[in-house]
């Protein structure tokens, strides 16, 4: 015998829970997969790590309901500074500028699991199943069939969508076939927590070295979270240094405009790869997040995609009657399609441009940042890209408001 449900999520991570919390108040029954435990603390939605929220995803997460139980240990990011270490030239976009409170907004990814979990675990709608394994699902043409192993044995469930929110490495994606453009950066992502002598308040810093970009971005007080990137034939050397060597090697590439870098919390590093499916859906299974499309995460863009994919696929299910439906799933695809285009093109673009050390192309990256700073439509666009407010589709969770449910 099956469980039935009408939608299952595979993968109850950031992305999955905020899929499932949108749902929540829809008429289908929905099923949340996940292989940790929820609340766990190796669960990557109670880690430390931080995630810069741009100002539309905050209007999902406001839409969704959980924004107030972030909101006030949210660090406002109120400037952006963008440089290119070595050469003159720098762009700033500011909040007041483009008329916003915030143009984003740091928050720890524990306090987004943390506000997710008590709205689905007390949501009649969604069930967590959890510690399981999803080991095979199969097309059964009006439904998937999804077979999942937990500590109390072999589950059986059945659902008419499916939907990946399983990560970078898909094993549905794989299951499925799904063809993928893969490109190794070469690079891993150093990250940290450090503190400074002399914070400059709300500003966040994308700063482009000859190892790669380095981003600080404001946590309150003198401390930031640092996203550093470097090639991978240097990584393990600067995983290696000393904390007093490791802030020296940052204050080089950094520099002094927030004083010394006093302290560094622990470190750790993760390969950089762009990874983008070639379509979004096959046989009633749906990607979103990550298992859709993984970034270079210079500019901070990634889970702000991710959550974009969110707010489209429920702006499409709001309107079905059946969630599996193939109109259904390509009607998704075409409204991701431009803004993930867009997003892959420019944060590939900036990997690669800012790290090549050429000496003539350090000079027409200065001159480009120069242009983005004086001239007004350039340094909106960037604004705007920044804000997660260039997609397109005019979703009403991304415009901050509650989906409107067909059925209900």
């Amino acid at each position: 015998m099956h469980e039935e449900f009408d939608i299952l999520i595979a993968g109850g991570g950031m992305v999955g829970g905020t899929l499932a919390a949108a749902l929540a108040n829809g008429p289908w029954r929905i099923g949340v997969i996940e292989s940790r435990p929820f609340g766990a603390v190796d669960q990557p939605s109670f880690d430390e790590r931080t995630i810069a929220l741009a100002f539309g995803s905050r209007r999902i997460l406001e839409a969704i309901g959980i924004w107030p139980a972030l909101s006030k240990q949210a660090a406002p990011i109120l400037h952006i500074h963008v440089s290119d270490s070595g050469h003159f030239g720098a762009a700033h976009v500011d909040a007041k500028e483009q008329n916003v409170q915030a143009l984003g907004y740091v928050v720890a990814n524990r306090l987004i699991g943390g506000a997710l979990m008590p709205l689905l675990a007390h949501s009649k709608k969604v069930d967590l199943i959890s510690p399981a394994t999803l080991e095979a699902s199969e097309n059964e043409g009006e439904s998937v069939g999804v077979r999942v192993r937990t500590p109390d044995g072999v589950r059986h469930l059945r659902a008419r969508l499916l939907v990946a929110a399983d990560g970078s490495f898909s094993p549905l994606r794989s299951d499925l076939k799904i063809p993928t453009r893969e490109e190794n950066y070469k690079q891993s992502a150093v990250i940290a927590n450090v503190s400074v002598s002399h914070p400059a308040p709300g500003t966040a810093f994308e700063r482009f070295t000859d190892s790669g970009p380095l981003a600080l971005l404001p946590l309150g007080g003198e401390r930031y979270s640092l996203v550093w990137t470097q090639r991978t034939e240097t990584v393990e050397e600067i995983m290696a240094l000393e904390d007093t060597e490791f802030l020296n090697a940052l204050q080089l590439r950094f520099g002094w405009r927030m004083g010394r870098f006093l302290a560094v919390g622990k470190r750790s590093v993760y390969p950089l790869m762009l990874i983008r499916a070639e379509r979004a859906w096959r046989d009633r299974t749906v990607l979103v997040g990550n298992a859709l499309h993984s970034l270079h995460p210079v500019a901070g863009q990634g889970f702000n995609l991710a959550l974009r994919d969110v707010a489209a696929l429920v702006d499409v299910l709001t309107e079905a009657d059946d969630p599996g439906d193939s109109k259904v799933l390509r009607r998704y695809q075409h409204l991701r399609e431009p803004d993930m285009t867009r997003v892959i093109r420019f944060t590939d673009f900036l990997a690669r441009v800012f790290a090549r050390r050429a000496p003539f192309l350090g000079h027409v990256r200065a001159a480009g940042l120069l242009l983005a700073d004086w001239n007004p439509l350039l340094n909106r666009l960037l604004a705007r890209q920044n804000m997660g407010l260039a997609a397109g589709h005019p979703s009403r969770l991304l415009s901050g408001q509650e989906p409107i449910w067909r059925q209900n």
